[in-house]
């Protein structure tokens, strides 16, 4: 007895947008506050001089720039990653891995942020 052959279009996934979808909307609503935020953190060494203020202070400025590079570039090819995975099931998991791993870096810039330490 044979066994019937899936189709290729059998294994295509229903959901495979909403991963995404939901991604696309957290960094469009996540991005621009971390990008101004994080930009304009460096105003809270006004009052101590970059040169006087606490280390744990200029830790966070170092982790939040830091972030605002490289985790824009990791976020940039985790999103595009997630709407250019093929939409079969096998890559599901993976895709909405990589939709929560893109909005990481901006949420972490909003934490570093608003907790940042006293000068």
């Amino acid at each position: 007895m044979t066994t019937p052959h899936r189709l290729p279009h059998d294994d295509r996934d229903r959901r495979a947008w909403v991963a995404p979808f939901v991604a696309t909307i957290l960094l469009v609503l996540l991005v621009p506050p971390a990008f101004v935020f994080g930009g304009l953190s460096a105003m809270a060494t006004d009052s101590c001089g970059p040169d006087d203020c606490s280390s744990a202070l200029m830790t966070s400025l170092t982790l939040i720039y830091g972030i605002l590079t490289f985790g824009g570039l990791f976020t940039f090819l985790a999103y595009v990653t997630t709407w250019a995975l093929p939409w079969t099931r096998r890559w599901s998991a993976l895709r909405a891995w990589l939709a929560a791993a893109a909005v990481l870096p901006p949420v972490a810039v909003l934490l570093l942020v608003f907790t940042l330490p006293a000068p």
